[in-house]
């Protein structure tokens, strides 16, 4: 009796297996379909190389951060695409579980895709698809790539999808000079960006080092807390920094919720690999 619960529970896991894996063939093949689709409505052809006098009428800050970032003299970058590692967690006494992500950015037209896996626990994880276009943001959580855990979209969304597109143009900082972006200085190292696009506008406060580099981001972000979204306190802070394709970005970083009694860091990342104006997706 015992010899037959074993196979039956035997069988019962490899079909488990099996439809998650080709779940999560499909999962990709309709991402994959999303990227391609955002790539496509970029041009990247015919584009000048920026200039100082580009750049003089942006905050102190802000000049001095594109320079470090060495984007003077070189073509802006139109998209992005840029693999990452990291881990996270959902509460703070919850457990740390790795990460892997591959994310694709355009820039005249705002928008991003982020294709991520999550290891929850040996053999269960998560397929998340995080995707801002047009304004509009949605994000889709699935357990095992089959049972869907969290489907999200509406306003709340939106200004949380633009918000993370705002922070996140330190990997590509060209993206500082969008027409969507206006800066006003706060002080020497320190300049507030407003993103107005499609009819929604967030704002966010970028803070530098003497050298050029971007130490930290802040911003109010919607987030979900019992089921209801609340504006709250939301940015990162950037460790380690590298040249990528000869652009220095953050490569290691922090996310962060700002809570009143003491930060909750709840994403770890690091950039592995980033390449800019390539319209393919990563193989």
């Amino acid at each position: 009796m015992f010899k037959w619960i074993l196979v039956t529970l035997i069988v019962i896991l490899l079909l488990l297996f099996a439809i998650s894996r080709i779940c999560r063939i499909l999962f990709e093949k309709d991402a994959k379909v999303i990227v391609t689709l955002l790539l496509q409505s970029a041009d990247i052809k015919g584009t000048k190389t920026i200039r100082e006098e580009d750049i003089e009428d942006l905050p102190f800050s802000v000049q001095n951060w594109l320079r470090n970032s060495n984007v003077i003299g070189k073509q802006p970058i139109k998209t992005v695409r840029l693999r990452q590692e990291g881990r996270m967690r959902i509460k703070k006494d919850g457990p740390w579980m790795p990460s892997r992500a591959d994310q694709y950015f355009t820039v005249d037209q705002p928008g991003f895709v982020w294709l991520a896996d999550v290891k929850m626990l040996p053999f269960v994880q998560l397929s998340g698809l995080d995707s801002y276009k047009n304004g509009m943001g949605k994000m889709v959580i699935k357990l095992l790539s089959i049972i869907p855990v969290v489907n999200s979209q509406g306003p709340e969304i939106n200004s949380g999808t633009m918000m993370r597109y705002l922070a996140e143009i330190m990997w590509f900082p060209s993206a500082a000079l969008s027409q969507y972006i206006k800066w006003e200085e706060v002080d020497k190292n320190t300049a507030k960006a407003t993103m107005e696009y499609k009819g929604i506008t967030v704002s966010g406060t970028f803070y530098f080092n003497e050298k050029g580099d971007l130490l930290r981001f802040s911003g109010k972000r919607y987030r979900d807390v019992n089921g209801k979204y609340i504006l709250s306190d939301w940015g990162g802070e950037n460790k380690e920094f590298k040249e990528f394709s000869g652009i220095r970005i953050p490569s290691k970083s922090v996310v962060i919720w700002y809570e009143e009694e003491d930060p909750f860091e709840w994403f770890e990342i690091e950039i592995k690999a980033i390449e800019f104006n390539q319209q393919s997706l990563w193989q």
